[in-house]
């Protein structure tokens, strides 16, 4: 069963927007009658009959509703944003499919792109959130200096960790996160992060890990650092 996004929605008659709307019509063919799924990206799934199938504006009739719980651990993804924006737009889609939970894009003194538009990332979000049946939306953060990052209060009680290229690391991140925790990783541009960066964060107790042997590109490590989290919380 398909499902759809709709901000806010209404007990029992609900409406889709114009955009969910023209989907559910004219791609996907739904008609009176048929059942779909909706989330309002808060963990809310509910079990609707469509009224009336309209381009514009279509009805729904809510038949049944369920909260989903929320993960027991945290991912905060903090990355300096790509060159090309469609290569964070494709890693935004990735590790939405994988589950991540916020997103923060840092400004670092080797970044390629200092400022990126949240606006398309959010709707990447969102489509790869139906595609892969994620009733949470993950938080987007807009760009933030990374010694604001790093100095910020917001982040207590966080297992707080730097990944930059270094032969001589000793520590994979699966090997020192402790799973069911709420993690904070920071992922640096393609020039990597500035050696004053990384003994800055090291004084502001985030731990220097590895990823892997291989050296990877940026939107490949924020993925890779998802991932590994992920099956540490499987």
């Amino acid at each position: 069963m398909q499902l759809f996004f709709q901000e806010k929605i209404e007990i029992p008659i609900t409406y889709l927007d114009e955009e969910e709307s023209r989907h559910l019509v004219k791609v996907l063919r739904k008609k009176q009658g048929d059942q779909v799924r909706l989330t309002n990206g808060n963990g809310q799934v509910f079990n609707c009959v469509i009224l009336e199938a309209n381009q514009k504006k279509s009805s729904l009739k809510v038949l049944t509703s369920k909260e989903i719980p929320k993960d027991d651990f945290q991912i905060h993804l903090a990355i300096a944003p790509t060159k090309s924006p469609d290569r964070m737009e494709w890693m935004v889609e990735k590790i939405t499919e994988i589950g991540f939970h916020e997103l923060s894009l840092i400004e670092t003194m080797n970044s390629e792109r200092s400022f990126l538009k949240t606006d398309r990332l959010h709707k990447k979000v969102i489509s790869a959130c139906k595609q892969s049946l994620k009733f949470r939306i993950p938080v987007l953060h807009p760009t933030v200096k990374l010694s604001a990052l790093i100095s910020s209060k917001d982040f207590e009680g966080f297992q707080k960790f730097i990944a930059y290229v270094d032969e001589t690391h000793e520590n994979h991140l699966m090997d020192v996160a402790n799973p069911k925790g709420r993690y904070l990783i920071l992922i640096g541009p393609e020039g990597d992060f500035d050696p004053k960066e990384i003994k800055e964060a090291i004084q502001a107790g985030f731990q220097p890990v590895s990823l892997g042997k291989s050296r990877l590109r940026t939107e490949t490590a924020g993925l890779a650092a998802v991932q590994m989290l992920q099956v540490l919380n499987r």
